[in-house]
C-alpha cells in the first residue's frame, strides 16, 4: 500500500463561537477543549484565546486523556459571549510509510485485551469499552464482521471498514443532533462527522478493539487535487484505531481514519484532543444562570495554509 509523501506545512486556525441570550447571563462556567495537540508529528507554534465580555483568569490544565483544556467563568452580566481561539501548527505526515499488512492480526490483539487476573494492565483497553455516545450496538458488530475476517491484520480491516462507512453514510449537515442515539444515526444511514466517527468506533469496539474519538480541524479542501473536504469550516471529527507495532504508525500505535471523507489524515487534519466520544472533547460547554431560557448559537472556522502545499493521505483499496 502506497501513499505520497506529504511536505511538512504550517497552518493557521481560527474558531470562533458566540452565543446569544435571550436575557442577561450574571453567571457562567465554561470549560474549552480548543488548544491543539503539542507532539512529535503536531508542533503548536502559537494559541492565544480572547474571550469577550473580558475574563479573569483564564485557568489552564490537562484532562485525564493528556488534553489541553480551559477553564473560565464570568460574573459580569453579559447577553453575548464570544470566544475566538487562534492557532498556528507545524504539521508532518505521521503515515506516509504505513504498511498495514505488517499490523497484528485483530483477534489476537483483542485477545490480548480480555481482562485475566493479574495481568498487565494496558491502558489502551479503556477504548475498547462503550461510552456514554457510542454504547453497544449487535448491528454495528454484524456490520463490521464484513471486513473482519479471522487472522486479518488490523490495520487493513479497519481501513476497508471506513472505506466502506464512507461509501455506505451519507454526510449530510443538520441531519442529525449530538443528542441523536447511535442507533438512530445507523439506521438512517445518513449524519455529520460525529456520527461517522462515533459508528466507526462503535463498530470496532464491539469486535473488542481500542478506538478513540479525535476532534479537530481540517482544510476546506485537499490541496493536491482540490477536492472539498466534508466536514470543514467547524469542528471536525475523526477516530483513531490501535494497531502497536504496525510499520509507519508511531510508537503509540495509534492510526488516525477519516471515514468522513474516506481518508488517512495527513497535514490537512490539526488534532485538537482525543477522548471515548463527543462528550470528553466537547470544544466549549459550560453552565450559566439567566439567559431567558433560550439562545442561539453561530461556529465559524477558517483554517489556512501558512506554508508548503500539503495534503490528506487517501487510503489506496485493500484486497480481500
Amino acid at each position: 500500500m502506497g501513499h505520497r509523501e506529504d511536505a511538512v506545512t504550517e497552518l493557521e486556525v481560527v474558531h470562533e463561537t458566540r452565543y446569544d441570550y435571550a436575557a442577561p447571563v450574571t453567571l457562567a462556567h465554561h470549560l474549552a477543549h480548543l488548544q491543539p495537540i503539542d507532539d512529535a508529528g503536531q508542533r503548536l507554534l502559537s494559541f492565544g484565546l480572547v474571550v469577550d465580555p473580558p475574563v479573569e483568569p483564564l485557568r489552564h490544565s490537562i484532562d485525564a486523556f493528556g488534553n489541553a483544556q480551559c477553564h473560565f467563568s464570568s460574573v459580569r452580566p453579559h447577553e453575548r459571549l464570544t470566544v475566538r481561539s487562534t492557532s498556528r501548527v507545524r504539521l508532518a505526515p505521521r503515515f506516509a510509510v504505513l504498511r498495514p499488512e505488517t499490523s497484528p492480526r485483530w483477534d489476537e490483539l483483542a485477545e490480548r485485551l480480555r481482562y485475566v487476573a493479574r495481568a498487565p494492565f494496558v491502558p489502551a483497553v479503556e477504548f475498547a469499552l462503550p461510552s456514554p455516545f457510542v454504547p453497544r450496538l449487535d448491528a454495528l458488530r454484524d456490520y463490521a464482521a464484513a471486513s473482519f475476517a479471522p487472522g486479518r491484520p488490523v490495520a487493513e480491516a479497519a481501513i476497508e471498514l471506513m472505506h466502506r462507512v464512507h461509501a455506505d453514510f451519507s454526510y449530510e449537515s443538520r441531519s442529525t443532533e449530538i443528542e441523536t442515539p447511535l442507533a438512530q444515526a445507523f439506521a438512517q444511514r445518513r449524519g455529520v462527522c460525529q456520527d461517522f466517527a462515533h459508528l466507526m468506533a462503535g463498530a470496532l469496539r464491539m469486535l473488542g478493539l481500542p478506538a478513540r474519538y479525535v476532534s479537530g480541524y481540517l482544510l476546506t479542501r485537499a490541496p493536491d487535487d482540490g477536492a472539498p473536504m466534508l466536514g470543514a469550516d467547524a469542528s471536525h471529527a475523526w477516530v483513531q484505531v490501535w494497531c502497536p507495532g504496525t510499520d509507519g504508525v508511531p510508537d503509540a500505535g495509534w492510526l488516525g481514519l477519516d471515514p468522513t471523507n474516506d481518508v488517512i489524515p495527513g497535514t490537512g487534519h490539526v488534532r485538537v484532543a482525543v477522548g471515548r466520544d463527543f462528550g470528553d472533547v466537547t470544544p466549549l460547554r459550560g453552565v450559566i444562570r439567566g439567559g431567558g431560557g433560550r439562545h442561539s448559537l453561530a461556529v465559524a472556522v477558517t483554517t489556512r495554509r501558512v506554508g508548503p502545499v500539503v495534503a490528506s493521505v487517501r487510503a489506496a483499496g485493500v484486497e480481500t
